[in-house]
């Protein structure tokens, strides 16, 4: 019998319960704390995971988009066949592709609009390069080779969906754990090698999607009947301990990054064995961190939650829906609201209200465009 607190399964692509609204509602609050975290000194942040724990909200982000791309994609591979499941995954990648490539243009823009040319402005955004070889830079933007600050993980996703179908069809032919253990291989290897995919003109991609395929893929492996398989786990009073342990040792040094005095409360061979704690990597501990998390929010919030019908979870919800087109406005969003703190007042009063317009806006646009695709007869995209 399958735990209350797990995840709906999707076995061969054919998904047993209706979608859980708590994937679009996870998906939808990371939006918020994503969008939170890219306005620079705002207090607005410490709403967020990443200053409670060793994983953010990426790692959120990243495994509900390899679940929903299961429980879609899967369902066509097996009911219309492997060239109609490919032909849909490539043409979700090649949306968010074309969508990176649109936030760029429009990015820039506004930073010039806002800013001019300023130097500190231009290096802040990562766009100094683009202003001084804008054919080159765009070249290169164009081959995933080079990315503006904040635009990063659009790559990532993108070729992540286009290897999607492939993955499934692997998966769907009881072949889950063939999968899933070669996805854990291959993250081992770039542990252990270090290794990353280049950028222009210097430096690495910030979301090595060789190392972050692992959340996405243990997504699709959980929407697969893997969450099925981790039912007992999940109701486990000691796994639920050991999860709550670990989140509080995790808070406990992160603490400490921002409280000099609690540093000398973390061990020397604390420090050693898990520093550096690497985010483009997608450190170990990071995914500890994400599994505990996941535990202990399942437990919390089963899929009768009954919050989920309230106005902010709803809201949550609709951003959820709407994942790209509101990744993509959250980023010049909150490259403007920083702007305006800089411009108006940089007071807690005013980075709060800014913070709270940014979110107002995002439900606004999310909730209009899922009111006119259901007008339309279609459904929102995934992410």
């Amino acid at each position: 019998m399958a735990s209350r607190d797990a995840l709906p399964q999707s076995h061969g692509g054919t998904a047993t319960q209706p979608r859980d609204l708590r994937l679009d509602l996870f998906r939808g609050i990371a939006l918020w704390f994503i969008f939170l975290d890219h306005i620079p000194n705002n207090i607005g942040e410490w709403l967020t995971l990443r200053n409670y724990g060793f994983s953010d909200t990426t790692e959120i982000f990243f495994f509900v988009s390899g679940y929903t791309c299961a429980l879609a994609y899967g369902r066509d591979l097996t009911q219309r066949g492997f060239l109609h499941g490919l032909a849909r995954s490539v043409r979700r990648g090649l949306e968010i592709y074309a969508a990176f490539l649109l936030l760029v243009v429009v990015f820039v823009a506004i930073i010039y609009a806002v800013n001019g040319a300023d130097r500190a402005t231009l290096d802040d955004t990562n766009t100094a390069v683009l202003f001084a070889a804008p054919g080159e830079a765009l070249l290169h933007a164009a081959l995933l080779h080079y990315m503006p600050v904040n635009t990063d993980v659009l790559p990532t996703f993108a070729l992540l969906h286009i290897l999607c179908a492939p993955l499934l069809w692997l998966m769907s032919r009881a072949a889950t754990l063939v999968a899933f253990a070669g996805s854990l291989v291959l993250y081992i290897l770039v542990q252990v090698s270090g290794f990353n995919l280049t950028t222009w003109p210097k430096g690495e991609w910030f979301f090595n999607p060789l190392a972050w395929q692992l959340l996405f893929v243990f997504g699709a492996w959980a929407a697969m009947g893997g969450a099925q398989r981790l039912a007992p786990l999940l109701r486990s009073h000691t796994v639920f301990a050991l999860a709550l342990a670990y989140l509080l040792f995790s808070f406990a040094v992160v603490l400490s990054w921002h409280i000099k005095p609690m540093e000398t409360f973390i061990p020397e061979a604390i420090k050693a064995l898990i520093y550096p704690i690497d985010k483009s990597g997608l450190d170990p501990l990071r995914v500890m961190h994400f599994a505990a998390l996941t535990v202990v929010g399942l437990r919390l919030m089963p899929h009768d939650w009954r919050w989920l019908p309230s106005p902010a979870a709803r809201g949550a919800i609709r951003c959820g829906e709407q994942s790209l087109a509101i990744y993509c406005l959250g980023v010049p969003l909150a490259f403007v609201a920083g702007e305006m703190l800089k411009a108006l007042s940089g007071g807690i009063a005013m980075q709060l209200a800014i913070s709270a317009l940014g979110i107002a806006v995002m439900i606004a646009v999310a909730t209009l465009m899922t009111a006119t695709e259901k007008a339309a007869g279609g459904r929102p995209k995934l992410f």
